[in-house]
Protein backbone atom coordinates (compact mmCIF):
# COMPACT_ATOMS: atom_id res chain seq x y z
CA UNK A 1 0.00 0.00 0.00
CA UNK A 2 1.36 3.45 -0.91
CA UNK A 3 2.15 5.74 2.02
CA UNK A 4 0.50 9.14 2.02
CA UNK A 5 0.92 12.05 4.44
CA UNK A 6 -1.57 14.74 5.33
CA UNK A 7 0.12 18.13 4.92
CA UNK A 8 -2.91 20.40 4.79
CA UNK A 9 -6.26 19.78 6.46
CA UNK A 10 -8.27 17.07 4.76
CA UNK A 11 -9.48 13.47 4.91
CA UNK A 12 -7.22 10.57 4.02
CA UNK A 13 -8.84 7.28 3.06
CA UNK A 14 -6.80 4.09 2.89
CA UNK A 15 -7.41 0.42 2.17
CA UNK A 16 -6.35 -2.49 4.36
CA UNK A 17 -6.92 -5.83 2.68
CA UNK A 18 -7.67 -8.31 5.46
CA UNK A 19 -9.37 -10.85 3.21
CA UNK A 20 -6.36 -13.17 2.84
CA UNK A 21 -7.46 -16.68 3.65
CA UNK A 22 -5.23 -19.04 5.61
CA UNK A 23 -5.66 -22.63 4.48
CA UNK A 24 -6.35 -24.99 7.36
CA UNK A 25 -6.70 -28.76 7.52
CA UNK A 26 -9.37 -30.19 5.23
CA UNK A 27 -12.28 -31.46 7.30
CA UNK A 28 -13.50 -34.91 6.26
CA UNK A 29 -16.07 -37.28 7.65
CA UNK A 30 -14.06 -40.52 7.90
CA UNK A 31 -10.42 -41.46 8.29
CA UNK A 32 -9.93 -44.94 6.80
CA UNK A 33 -6.76 -46.92 7.52
CA UNK A 34 -5.82 -50.12 5.69
CA UNK A 35 -4.09 -51.69 2.66
CA UNK A 36 -4.95 -50.62 -0.88
CA UNK A 37 -3.87 -51.73 -4.33
CA UNK A 38 -1.85 -48.59 -5.02
CA UNK A 39 -1.11 -45.15 -3.58
CA UNK A 40 1.62 -43.60 -1.45
CA UNK A 41 2.03 -45.42 1.89
CA UNK A 42 1.22 -43.50 5.08
CA UNK A 43 0.44 -40.32 3.16
CA UNK A 44 -3.15 -39.51 4.21
CA UNK A 45 -5.04 -38.44 1.10
CA UNK A 46 -8.55 -37.01 0.76
CA UNK A 47 -10.97 -38.64 -1.69
CA UNK A 48 -14.44 -37.26 -2.39
CA UNK A 49 -16.10 -40.14 -4.23
CA UNK A 50 -15.61 -43.84 -4.81
CA UNK A 51 -14.36 -43.21 -8.35
CA UNK A 52 -11.82 -40.80 -6.85
CA UNK A 53 -10.81 -43.53 -4.40
CA UNK A 54 -10.33 -46.07 -7.21
CA UNK A 55 -8.32 -43.60 -9.24
CA UNK A 56 -5.92 -42.92 -6.38
CA UNK A 57 -5.89 -46.23 -4.51
CA UNK A 58 -7.18 -48.89 -6.91
CA UNK A 59 -9.93 -51.48 -6.68
CA UNK A 60 -9.35 -55.22 -7.08
CA UNK A 61 -6.19 -57.26 -7.62
CA UNK A 62 -5.33 -60.78 -8.73
CA UNK A 63 -3.95 -63.10 -6.07
CA UNK A 64 -1.35 -65.76 -6.57
CA UNK A 65 -4.14 -68.33 -6.89
CA UNK A 66 -5.47 -66.50 -9.96
CA UNK A 67 -8.61 -65.22 -8.23
CA UNK A 68 -9.67 -61.59 -7.89
CA UNK A 69 -9.72 -60.00 -4.45
CA UNK A 70 -10.65 -56.67 -2.90
CA UNK A 71 -9.31 -55.13 0.29
CA UNK A 72 -11.65 -54.25 3.15
CA UNK A 73 -10.52 -50.66 2.72
CA UNK A 74 -12.16 -50.30 -0.69
CA UNK A 75 -15.32 -52.12 0.47
CA UNK A 76 -15.57 -49.68 3.37
CA UNK A 77 -15.03 -46.71 1.05
CA UNK A 78 -17.71 -47.86 -1.37
CA UNK A 79 -20.22 -48.49 1.42
CA UNK A 80 -19.51 -45.12 3.06
CA UNK A 81 -20.00 -43.11 -0.13
CA UNK A 82 -23.02 -45.20 -1.13
CA UNK A 83 -24.72 -44.32 2.18
CA UNK A 84 -24.24 -40.59 1.76
CA UNK A 85 -20.69 -39.95 2.98
CA UNK A 86 -18.97 -37.05 1.26
CA UNK A 87 -15.24 -37.40 1.97
CA UNK A 88 -12.67 -39.88 3.28
CA UNK A 89 -9.09 -39.40 4.45
CA UNK A 90 -7.38 -42.61 3.27
CA UNK A 91 -4.17 -43.81 4.90
CA UNK A 92 -2.64 -46.72 3.00
CA UNK A 93 -0.58 -49.16 5.09
CA UNK A 94 2.01 -51.48 3.54
CA UNK A 95 4.87 -53.66 4.67
CA UNK A 96 8.07 -51.97 5.79
CA UNK A 97 9.94 -51.96 2.44
CA UNK A 98 8.71 -50.11 -0.61
CA UNK A 99 9.96 -47.88 -3.44
CA UNK A 100 8.49 -46.02 -6.36
CA UNK A 101 8.65 -47.14 -9.96
CA UNK A 102 11.41 -45.35 -11.86
CA UNK A 103 12.44 -44.70 -15.43
CA UNK A 104 15.29 -46.93 -14.37
CA UNK A 105 18.27 -48.36 -16.23
CA UNK A 106 17.45 -47.66 -19.89
CA UNK A 107 15.34 -44.56 -20.10
CA UNK A 108 16.74 -42.73 -23.11
CA UNK A 109 17.07 -44.77 -26.30
CA UNK A 110 18.25 -43.67 -29.75
CA UNK A 111 18.27 -46.44 -32.31
CA UNK A 112 19.96 -49.38 -30.66
CA UNK A 113 21.90 -47.29 -28.15
CA UNK A 114 20.88 -47.19 -24.52
CA UNK A 115 22.16 -45.16 -21.60
CA UNK A 116 22.38 -46.25 -17.98
CA UNK A 117 20.60 -44.35 -15.23
CA UNK A 118 23.87 -42.76 -14.09
CA UNK A 119 24.42 -41.03 -17.44
CA UNK A 120 20.78 -40.40 -18.40
CA UNK A 121 19.73 -36.78 -18.89
CA UNK A 122 17.31 -36.97 -15.95
CA UNK A 123 15.36 -39.58 -14.04
CA UNK A 124 11.64 -39.68 -13.26
CA UNK A 125 9.88 -41.59 -10.51
CA UNK A 126 6.21 -42.28 -10.01
CA UNK A 127 4.46 -40.47 -7.18
CA UNK A 128 2.49 -43.63 -6.40
CA UNK A 129 4.15 -46.76 -5.06
CA UNK A 130 3.77 -50.39 -5.99
CA UNK A 131 4.37 -52.89 -8.78
CA UNK A 132 1.09 -51.83 -10.32
CA UNK A 133 2.92 -48.67 -11.40
CA UNK A 134 5.65 -50.69 -13.12
CA UNK A 135 6.02 -52.98 -16.09
CA UNK A 136 7.58 -56.39 -15.62
CA UNK A 137 10.98 -57.50 -16.90
CA UNK A 138 13.66 -55.12 -18.18
CA UNK A 139 14.20 -52.68 -21.02
CA UNK A 140 11.40 -51.13 -23.02
CA UNK A 141 8.93 -54.06 -22.83
CA UNK A 142 7.53 -53.40 -26.27
CA UNK A 143 5.41 -56.08 -27.91
CA UNK A 144 4.34 -55.84 -31.53
CA UNK A 145 4.59 -53.12 -34.14
CA UNK A 146 2.23 -50.78 -32.28
CA UNK A 147 4.58 -50.42 -29.30
CA UNK A 148 2.27 -51.78 -26.65
CA UNK A 149 3.68 -52.59 -23.21
CA UNK A 150 3.65 -56.24 -22.25
CA UNK A 151 2.11 -55.47 -18.87
CA UNK A 152 0.71 -51.99 -19.47
CA UNK A 153 -2.56 -51.15 -17.74
CA UNK A 154 -4.67 -48.11 -16.89
CA UNK A 155 -2.98 -48.05 -13.47
CA UNK A 156 0.59 -47.45 -14.68
CA UNK A 157 2.16 -44.78 -16.86
CA UNK A 158 4.81 -44.43 -19.59
CA UNK A 159 6.89 -41.49 -20.78
CA UNK A 160 7.68 -39.99 -24.18
CA UNK A 161 10.13 -37.34 -25.43
CA UNK A 162 9.23 -35.17 -28.43
CA UNK A 163 10.26 -31.92 -30.12
CA UNK A 164 13.93 -31.98 -29.08
CA UNK A 165 15.37 -28.59 -30.10
CA UNK A 166 19.17 -28.58 -29.97
CA UNK A 167 19.43 -24.90 -30.86
CA UNK A 168 17.22 -23.85 -27.96
CA UNK A 169 18.03 -26.67 -25.55
CA UNK A 170 14.38 -27.63 -25.02
CA UNK A 171 12.17 -30.67 -25.42
CA UNK A 172 8.64 -31.87 -24.66
CA UNK A 173 7.89 -34.48 -21.98
CA UNK A 174 4.67 -36.46 -22.31
CA UNK A 175 3.20 -38.78 -19.68
CA UNK A 176 0.98 -41.46 -21.21
CA UNK A 177 -1.29 -44.15 -19.81
CA UNK A 178 0.34 -47.56 -19.69
CA UNK A 179 -2.24 -49.43 -21.76
CA UNK A 180 -2.21 -47.13 -24.79
CA UNK A 181 -0.53 -47.71 -28.14
CA UNK A 182 1.53 -45.64 -30.56
CA UNK A 183 -1.43 -45.22 -32.90
CA UNK A 184 -3.89 -44.47 -30.09
CA UNK A 185 -2.03 -42.54 -27.44
CA UNK A 186 -3.74 -41.72 -24.17
CA UNK A 187 -1.90 -38.59 -23.08
CA UNK A 188 -2.25 -37.80 -19.37
CA UNK A 189 0.06 -34.78 -19.15
CA UNK A 190 2.21 -32.69 -21.49
CA UNK A 191 5.11 -30.44 -20.46
CA UNK A 192 6.40 -28.32 -23.34
CA UNK A 193 9.61 -26.32 -23.63
CA UNK A 194 11.39 -28.22 -20.85
CA UNK A 195 15.05 -27.35 -20.26
CA UNK A 196 17.96 -28.86 -18.36
CA UNK A 197 19.28 -25.36 -17.60
CA UNK A 198 18.83 -24.64 -13.84
CA UNK A 199 18.77 -20.92 -14.66
CA UNK A 200 15.85 -21.28 -17.07
CA UNK A 201 12.24 -20.68 -16.00
CA UNK A 202 11.42 -23.91 -17.87
CA UNK A 203 13.94 -25.99 -15.93
CA UNK A 204 12.62 -29.56 -15.88
CA UNK A 205 12.47 -29.78 -12.07
CA UNK A 206 10.49 -26.53 -11.87
CA UNK A 207 8.13 -27.52 -14.66
CA UNK A 208 7.37 -31.08 -13.51
CA UNK A 209 8.27 -30.81 -9.82
CA UNK A 210 10.78 -32.71 -7.72
CA UNK A 211 9.11 -33.00 -4.34
CA UNK A 212 8.44 -36.32 -2.68
CA UNK A 213 7.38 -37.26 0.80
CA UNK A 214 8.99 -39.68 3.22
CA UNK A 215 8.14 -40.96 6.68
CA UNK A 216 10.55 -39.80 9.38
CA UNK A 217 10.75 -40.56 13.06
CA UNK A 218 11.30 -38.11 15.92
CA UNK A 219 12.24 -39.70 19.23
CA UNK A 220 10.23 -37.03 21.05
CA UNK A 221 7.08 -36.84 18.94
CA UNK A 222 6.99 -40.06 16.88
CA UNK A 223 6.39 -40.50 13.15
CA UNK A 224 5.77 -37.56 10.85
CA UNK A 225 5.70 -36.79 7.12
CA UNK A 226 8.71 -34.99 5.68
CA UNK A 227 8.61 -33.14 2.36
CA UNK A 228 11.79 -33.43 0.28
CA UNK A 229 12.72 -31.37 -2.78
CA UNK A 230 12.46 -27.71 -3.71
CA UNK A 231 9.90 -27.55 -6.51
CA UNK A 232 6.20 -28.34 -5.91
CA UNK A 233 4.82 -31.16 -8.03
CA UNK A 234 2.85 -30.03 -11.04
CA UNK A 235 2.52 -33.55 -12.37
CA UNK A 236 -0.05 -35.84 -10.79
CA UNK A 237 1.90 -38.96 -11.75
CA UNK A 238 5.68 -38.41 -11.66
CA UNK A 239 8.41 -36.21 -10.24
CA UNK A 240 12.02 -35.55 -11.25
CA UNK A 241 14.25 -37.50 -8.90
CA UNK A 242 17.55 -36.42 -10.42
CA UNK A 243 19.02 -34.31 -13.24
CA UNK A 244 22.30 -35.90 -14.26
CA UNK A 245 23.03 -33.71 -17.30
CA UNK A 246 22.43 -30.08 -16.36
CA UNK A 247 23.06 -27.44 -19.02
CA UNK A 248 23.68 -24.16 -17.16
CA UNK A 249 23.70 -21.14 -19.45
CA UNK A 250 22.87 -22.97 -22.68
CA UNK A 251 23.89 -20.03 -24.86
CA UNK A 252 27.37 -18.55 -25.13
CA UNK A 253 28.11 -14.83 -25.26
CA UNK A 254 27.30 -14.74 -28.97
CA UNK A 255 23.85 -16.16 -28.34
CA UNK A 256 24.66 -19.54 -29.77
CA UNK A 257 24.15 -22.89 -28.12
CA UNK A 258 27.34 -24.16 -26.55
CA UNK A 259 29.00 -26.94 -28.52
CA UNK A 260 29.10 -29.43 -25.63
CA UNK A 261 25.31 -29.28 -25.32
CA UNK A 262 24.27 -29.62 -28.94
CA UNK A 263 25.17 -33.17 -29.95
CA UNK A 264 22.17 -34.94 -31.47
CA UNK A 265 23.83 -38.33 -31.18
CA UNK A 266 23.31 -40.14 -27.90
CA UNK A 267 26.84 -40.59 -26.53
CA UNK A 268 28.51 -40.29 -23.18
CA UNK A 269 28.92 -36.55 -23.79
CA UNK A 270 25.31 -35.80 -24.78
CA UNK A 271 22.93 -33.78 -22.63
CA UNK A 272 19.45 -33.53 -24.09
CA UNK A 273 17.30 -36.66 -24.10
CA UNK A 274 16.76 -38.32 -27.45
CA UNK A 275 13.26 -38.56 -28.94
CA UNK A 276 11.54 -41.79 -27.94
CA UNK A 277 9.34 -43.40 -25.33
CA UNK A 278 9.66 -45.90 -22.53
CA UNK A 279 8.11 -47.32 -19.40
CA UNK A 280 8.66 -47.31 -15.68
CA UNK A 281 10.38 -50.15 -13.88
CA UNK A 282 11.55 -50.84 -10.37
CA UNK A 283 11.23 -53.00 -7.32
CA UNK A 284 8.56 -53.07 -4.66
CA UNK A 285 8.03 -55.17 -1.59
CA UNK A 286 4.73 -54.17 -0.12
CA UNK A 287 1.05 -54.85 0.20
CA UNK A 288 -0.10 -54.83 -3.40
CA UNK A 289 -1.79 -58.20 -3.60
CA UNK A 290 0.76 -59.50 -6.07
CA UNK A 291 3.37 -62.26 -6.14
CA UNK A 292 5.66 -60.38 -3.74
CA UNK A 293 3.31 -61.34 -0.93
CA UNK A 294 3.24 -65.06 -1.82
CA UNK A 295 0.13 -67.07 -0.98
CA UNK A 296 -0.31 -65.32 2.36
CA UNK A 297 -2.21 -62.52 0.64
CA UNK A 298 -5.04 -64.72 -0.53
CA UNK A 299 -5.10 -66.99 2.52
CA UNK A 300 -5.67 -64.14 4.98
CA UNK A 301 -8.48 -62.24 3.28
CA UNK A 302 -11.95 -61.66 4.73
CA UNK A 303 -13.06 -64.49 7.03
CA UNK A 304 -9.54 -66.02 6.93
CA UNK A 305 -7.96 -63.03 8.71
CA UNK A 306 -6.08 -64.40 11.70
CA UNK A 307 -3.73 -63.44 14.53
CA UNK A 308 -0.58 -63.27 12.39
CA UNK A 309 -1.84 -62.20 8.99
CA UNK A 310 -4.48 -59.65 8.09
CA UNK A 311 -4.77 -59.10 4.36
CA UNK A 312 -1.06 -59.92 3.99
CA UNK A 313 0.04 -57.58 6.79
CA UNK A 314 0.97 -57.74 10.45
CA UNK A 315 0.29 -55.56 13.49
CA UNK A 316 3.45 -53.44 13.28
CA UNK A 317 2.61 -51.67 10.01
CA UNK A 318 -0.35 -49.87 11.61
CA UNK A 319 1.67 -48.11 14.31
CA UNK A 320 3.02 -45.47 11.92
CA UNK A 321 -0.49 -44.57 10.73
CA UNK A 322 -1.79 -43.91 14.24
CA UNK A 323 1.14 -41.61 14.95
CA UNK A 324 0.73 -39.63 11.72
CA UNK A 325 -3.05 -39.20 12.08
CA UNK A 326 -2.57 -37.82 15.60
CA UNK A 327 -1.60 -34.45 14.07
CA UNK A 328 -4.76 -32.37 14.58
CA UNK A 329 -3.28 -29.35 12.79
CA UNK A 330 -2.83 -31.37 9.60
CA UNK A 331 -5.80 -33.77 9.61
CA UNK A 332 -9.38 -33.03 10.64
CA UNK A 333 -11.86 -35.92 10.70
CA UNK A 334 -14.76 -37.00 12.90
CA UNK A 335 -14.82 -40.79 12.38
CA UNK A 336 -12.06 -43.40 12.28
CA UNK A 337 -12.12 -47.00 11.05
CA UNK A 338 -9.39 -49.63 10.61
CA UNK A 339 -11.12 -52.67 9.09
CA UNK A 340 -8.87 -55.71 9.22
CA UNK A 341 -7.38 -55.40 12.72
CA UNK A 342 -9.20 -56.36 15.90
CA UNK A 343 -8.61 -56.06 19.63
CA UNK A 344 -8.06 -59.76 20.39
CA UNK A 345 -4.87 -60.13 18.35
CA UNK A 346 -3.75 -56.66 17.22
CA UNK A 347 -2.35 -54.23 19.79
CA UNK A 348 -2.51 -51.43 17.20
CA UNK A 349 -6.20 -51.12 18.08
CA UNK A 350 -5.12 -49.69 21.43
CA UNK A 351 -2.90 -47.19 19.62
CA UNK A 352 -5.86 -45.89 17.64
CA UNK A 353 -8.03 -45.65 20.77
CA UNK A 354 -5.32 -43.60 22.47
CA UNK A 355 -4.98 -41.46 19.37
CA UNK A 356 -8.72 -40.74 19.29
CA UNK A 357 -8.68 -39.82 22.99
CA UNK A 358 -5.66 -37.55 22.64
CA UNK A 359 -7.20 -35.80 19.63
CA UNK A 360 -10.56 -35.46 21.34
CA UNK A 361 -12.33 -34.72 18.06
CA UNK A 362 -13.08 -38.10 16.48
CA UNK A 363 -14.89 -41.35 17.25
CA UNK A 364 -13.24 -44.72 16.55
CA UNK A 365 -15.39 -47.57 15.21
CA UNK A 366 -13.35 -50.65 16.13
CA UNK A 367 -13.59 -54.43 15.99
CA UNK A 368 -13.01 -56.86 18.82
CA UNK A 369 -12.61 -60.34 17.36
CA UNK A 370 -12.02 -62.34 14.21
CA UNK A 371 -14.64 -64.30 12.29
CA UNK A 372 -16.51 -67.14 14.11
CA UNK A 373 -15.56 -65.92 17.62
CA UNK A 374 -17.91 -66.75 20.50
CA UNK A 375 -20.03 -64.26 22.41
CA UNK A 376 -17.94 -64.96 25.50
CA UNK A 377 -14.78 -63.91 23.69
CA UNK A 378 -16.51 -60.80 22.35
CA UNK A 379 -17.68 -59.60 25.77
CA UNK A 380 -14.34 -60.38 27.39
CA UNK A 381 -12.52 -58.25 24.83
CA UNK A 382 -14.98 -55.38 25.25
CA UNK A 383 -14.41 -55.28 29.00
CA UNK A 384 -10.69 -54.72 28.40
CA UNK A 385 -11.35 -51.29 26.91
CA UNK A 386 -12.59 -48.15 28.63
CA UNK A 387 -13.09 -45.12 26.40
CA UNK A 388 -15.98 -42.88 25.33
CA UNK A 389 -14.11 -42.14 22.10
CA UNK A 390 -14.57 -45.68 20.75
CA UNK A 391 -17.44 -48.03 20.09
CA UNK A 392 -17.74 -51.55 18.71
CA UNK A 393 -20.30 -53.69 16.89
CA UNK A 394 -20.74 -57.44 16.43
CA UNK A 395 -21.11 -59.87 14.64
CA UNK A 396 -19.42 -59.86 11.23
CA UNK A 397 -21.65 -59.39 8.19
CA UNK A 398 -21.76 -60.60 4.60
CA UNK A 399 -21.64 -58.17 1.67
CA UNK A 400 -21.14 -58.35 -2.07
CA UNK A 401 -17.73 -57.16 -3.20
CA UNK A 402 -18.26 -54.23 -5.55
CA UNK A 403 -15.10 -55.02 -7.52
CA UNK A 404 -15.30 -58.82 -7.79
CA UNK A 405 -19.01 -59.59 -7.39
CA UNK A 406 -18.21 -62.24 -4.76
CA UNK A 407 -20.02 -62.65 -1.45
CA UNK A 408 -17.54 -62.04 1.37
CA UNK A 409 -17.58 -61.76 5.16
CA UNK A 410 -16.35 -58.47 6.62
CA UNK A 411 -16.01 -57.09 10.17
CA UNK A 412 -18.60 -54.57 11.31
CA UNK A 413 -16.18 -51.62 11.10
CA UNK A 414 -16.26 -52.05 7.32
CA UNK A 415 -19.94 -51.12 7.03
CA UNK A 416 -20.76 -49.14 10.19
CA UNK A 417 -19.20 -45.86 8.92
CA UNK A 418 -21.86 -45.99 6.21
CA UNK A 419 -24.56 -46.19 8.90
CA UNK A 420 -23.09 -43.11 10.57
CA UNK A 421 -22.98 -41.29 7.21
CA UNK A 422 -26.65 -42.06 6.56
CA UNK A 423 -27.69 -41.02 10.07
CA UNK A 424 -25.81 -37.72 9.77
CA UNK A 425 -27.34 -37.06 6.36
CA UNK A 426 -30.96 -37.52 7.45
CA UNK A 427 -30.56 -36.05 10.94
CA UNK A 428 -27.41 -34.87 12.77
CA UNK A 429 -24.39 -36.17 14.68
CA UNK A 430 -26.28 -36.08 17.97
CA UNK A 431 -28.90 -38.57 16.78
CA UNK A 432 -28.21 -42.23 17.50
CA UNK A 433 -26.91 -44.14 14.43
CA UNK A 434 -29.01 -47.13 15.43
CA UNK A 435 -32.48 -48.59 15.26
CA UNK A 436 -34.97 -49.18 12.48
CA UNK A 437 -35.02 -45.53 11.37
CA UNK A 438 -31.30 -44.76 11.03
CA UNK A 439 -29.49 -48.02 11.83
CA UNK A 440 -30.10 -50.10 8.72
CA UNK A 441 -26.94 -51.63 7.25
CA UNK A 442 -27.22 -50.83 3.57
CA UNK A 443 -25.71 -53.42 1.26
CA UNK A 444 -25.47 -56.10 3.96
CA UNK A 445 -26.89 -59.47 2.94
CA UNK A 446 -26.84 -61.24 6.30
CA UNK A 447 -25.15 -61.25 9.68
CA UNK A 448 -22.71 -63.94 10.75
CA UNK A 449 -25.35 -65.13 13.20
CA UNK A 450 -28.87 -64.09 14.09
CA UNK A 451 -28.81 -62.82 17.64
CA UNK A 452 -31.55 -63.74 20.08
CA UNK A 453 -32.90 -61.17 22.58
CA UNK A 454 -30.79 -62.88 25.24
CA UNK A 455 -27.69 -62.56 23.07
CA UNK A 456 -28.39 -58.87 22.56
CA UNK A 457 -28.81 -58.36 26.30
CA UNK A 458 -25.49 -60.08 27.00
CA UNK A 459 -23.65 -57.99 24.43
CA UNK A 460 -25.22 -54.66 25.41
CA UNK A 461 -24.47 -55.21 29.08
CA UNK A 462 -20.81 -55.56 28.06
CA UNK A 463 -20.82 -52.38 25.91
CA UNK A 464 -21.02 -54.24 22.60
CA UNK A 465 -23.58 -52.87 20.16
CA UNK A 466 -25.48 -55.79 18.63
CA UNK A 467 -26.06 -56.11 14.91
CA UNK A 468 -29.53 -57.62 14.94
CA UNK A 469 -31.60 -59.30 12.25
CA UNK A 470 -35.35 -58.70 12.17
CA UNK A 471 -37.83 -60.53 9.88
CA UNK A 472 -39.09 -58.27 7.15
CA UNK A 473 -36.61 -55.55 8.12
CA UNK A 474 -33.13 -56.95 7.64
CA UNK A 475 -29.83 -56.31 9.40
CA UNK A 476 -29.81 -53.37 11.81
CA UNK A 477 -27.36 -51.77 14.23
CA UNK A 478 -29.29 -52.11 17.48
CA UNK A 479 -27.18 -50.32 20.05
CA UNK A 480 -25.24 -47.11 20.56
CA UNK A 481 -22.98 -47.56 23.55
CA UNK A 482 -19.42 -46.34 23.72
CA UNK A 483 -16.74 -48.42 25.45
CA UNK A 484 -16.79 -46.20 28.55
CA UNK A 485 -17.25 -48.35 31.64
CA UNK A 486 -18.47 -45.71 34.11
CA UNK A 487 -22.16 -44.88 33.62
CA UNK A 488 -22.60 -41.29 32.43
CA UNK A 489 -24.04 -39.38 29.51
CA UNK A 490 -20.83 -40.09 27.59
CA UNK A 491 -21.43 -43.83 27.54
CA UNK A 492 -23.71 -43.21 24.55
CA UNK A 493 -22.49 -42.60 21.00
CA UNK A 494 -24.88 -39.73 20.26
CA UNK A 495 -23.72 -37.73 23.30
CA UNK A 496 -20.02 -38.30 22.59
CA UNK A 497 -20.47 -37.23 18.97
CA UNK A 498 -22.48 -34.20 20.13
CA UNK A 499 -19.54 -33.16 22.30
CA UNK A 500 -17.12 -33.72 19.44
CA UNK A 501 -19.25 -31.50 17.21
CA UNK A 502 -19.53 -28.74 19.82
CA UNK A 503 -15.84 -28.83 20.72
CA UNK A 504 -14.86 -28.60 17.07
CA UNK A 505 -17.06 -25.54 16.46
CA UNK A 506 -16.24 -23.76 19.71
CA UNK A 507 -12.56 -24.58 19.34
CA UNK A 508 -12.48 -23.05 15.87
CA UNK A 509 -14.10 -19.89 17.23
CA UNK A 510 -11.57 -19.82 20.07
CA UNK A 511 -8.66 -19.97 17.63
CA UNK A 512 -9.73 -16.63 16.18
CA UNK A 513 -9.31 -15.01 19.61
CA UNK A 514 -5.67 -15.98 20.14
CA UNK A 515 -3.49 -12.84 20.30
CA UNK A 516 -6.53 -10.56 20.37
CA UNK A 517 -7.00 -7.96 23.12
CA UNK A 518 -8.40 -9.43 26.33
CA UNK A 519 -11.33 -7.03 26.53
CA UNK A 520 -15.10 -7.08 26.71
CA UNK A 521 -15.27 -6.66 22.94
CA UNK A 522 -13.33 -9.89 22.37
CA UNK A 523 -15.50 -11.80 24.83
CA UNK A 524 -18.69 -10.51 23.24
CA UNK A 525 -17.42 -11.58 19.82
CA UNK A 526 -17.01 -15.10 21.18
CA UNK A 527 -20.50 -15.11 22.71
CA UNK A 528 -21.99 -13.72 19.50
CA UNK A 529 -20.66 -16.72 17.58
CA UNK A 530 -21.17 -19.53 20.08
CA UNK A 531 -24.64 -18.76 21.46
CA UNK A 532 -26.44 -18.79 18.09
CA UNK A 533 -24.81 -22.09 17.18
CA UNK A 534 -25.84 -23.72 20.45
CA UNK A 535 -29.34 -22.37 19.93
CA UNK A 536 -29.47 -24.05 16.52
CA UNK A 537 -28.31 -27.34 18.07
CA UNK A 538 -31.02 -27.00 20.71
CA UNK A 539 -33.65 -26.40 18.02
CA UNK A 540 -32.44 -29.53 16.24
CA UNK A 541 -32.96 -31.65 19.37
CA UNK A 542 -29.33 -31.88 20.38
CA UNK A 543 -29.63 -30.03 23.71
CA UNK A 544 -32.23 -29.56 26.41
CA UNK A 545 -30.53 -26.39 27.66
CA UNK A 546 -27.20 -24.57 27.62
CA UNK A 547 -25.37 -21.61 29.13
CA UNK A 548 -22.15 -19.86 28.08
CA UNK A 549 -20.20 -17.78 30.58
CA UNK A 550 -17.31 -15.55 29.48
CA UNK A 551 -17.28 -12.30 31.43
CA UNK A 552 -15.69 -10.64 34.46
CA UNK A 553 -16.88 -13.46 36.72
CA UNK A 554 -14.37 -15.92 35.26
CA UNK A 555 -11.93 -13.46 33.72
CA UNK A 556 -10.66 -11.45 36.67
CA UNK A 557 -7.43 -9.43 36.78
CA UNK A 558 -5.36 -12.44 37.79
CA UNK A 559 -6.61 -14.41 34.76
CA UNK A 560 -5.95 -11.51 32.42
CA UNK A 561 -2.44 -11.04 33.83
CA UNK A 562 -1.69 -14.66 32.93
CA UNK A 563 -2.73 -13.88 29.32
CA UNK A 564 -5.68 -16.23 29.57
CA UNK A 565 -9.27 -16.02 28.40
CA UNK A 566 -11.64 -18.37 30.22
CA UNK A 567 -14.98 -19.54 28.95
CA UNK A 568 -17.37 -22.02 30.56
CA UNK A 569 -20.02 -23.83 28.58
CA UNK A 570 -22.78 -25.73 30.37
CA UNK A 571 -24.92 -28.11 28.35
CA UNK A 572 -27.68 -30.62 28.97
CA UNK A 573 -27.46 -33.13 26.10
CA UNK A 574 -30.65 -34.83 25.00
CA UNK A 575 -30.99 -38.54 25.72
CA UNK A 576 -32.26 -41.20 23.38
CA UNK A 577 -35.08 -43.64 23.96
CA UNK A 578 -33.53 -47.10 24.29
CA UNK A 579 -36.00 -48.85 26.55
CA UNK A 580 -39.72 -48.57 25.77
CA UNK A 581 -41.94 -49.74 28.65
CA UNK A 582 -45.56 -50.35 27.69
CA UNK A 583 -48.08 -51.56 30.27
CA UNK A 584 -51.38 -53.15 29.25
CA UNK A 585 -54.08 -52.77 31.93
CA UNK A 586 -57.03 -55.12 31.65
CA UNK A 587 -60.22 -53.66 33.14
CA UNK A 588 -63.63 -55.19 33.83
CA UNK A 589 -66.53 -54.66 31.45
CA UNK A 590 -68.25 -51.36 32.03
CA UNK A 591 -65.16 -49.50 33.28
CA UNK A 592 -64.82 -45.97 31.88
CA UNK A 593 -61.55 -44.52 30.53
CA UNK A 594 -60.55 -40.99 31.46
Amino acid sequence: MATETLISPGVLTTENDQSFITTGPVSVGLALVGPTVKGAPNMPTVVTSYSDFKNKFGGSFTGTDGNSYEYLTSIAAYNYFNQGGTSILVNRVVSDSYTQATTGDTIWVSGSTSVTDATASFTLKTINYGEIMNTSGSGEFYSGSNDTLLSGSNDNVRWEIQNVNYSQGTFTLIIRQGNDTTLQKNVLETFTGCSLDPNSPNYIEAVVGNQYKTISYDTDSGWYIKTNGDYPNRSKYVYVSNVNRKTPNWFDNNGNAKAQYTSSVLTAGSYLPAPGSGSFQGSFSGSTGDDTQSNSVTSSMFSSINSVNTQGLTNSVYATASSILANTDEYDFSLLSTPGIYNLDYTAVGDFINMAQSRGDCFYIMDLVNYTASIGTVTAEALERDSSYAGTYWPWVQVSSQETGKLVWVPASTVMPGVYAFSDRVSAEWFAPAGLTRGGLGGVIQAERKLSPTDRDTLYASKVNPIATFPGVGVVAYGQKTLQQKPSALDRVNVRRLLINLKRFVGNVGETLVFEQNTTVTRNNFLASVNPYLESVQQKQGLYAFKVVMDESNNGPDVIDRNQLVGQIYIQPTKTVEFVLLSFNITPTGASFQ
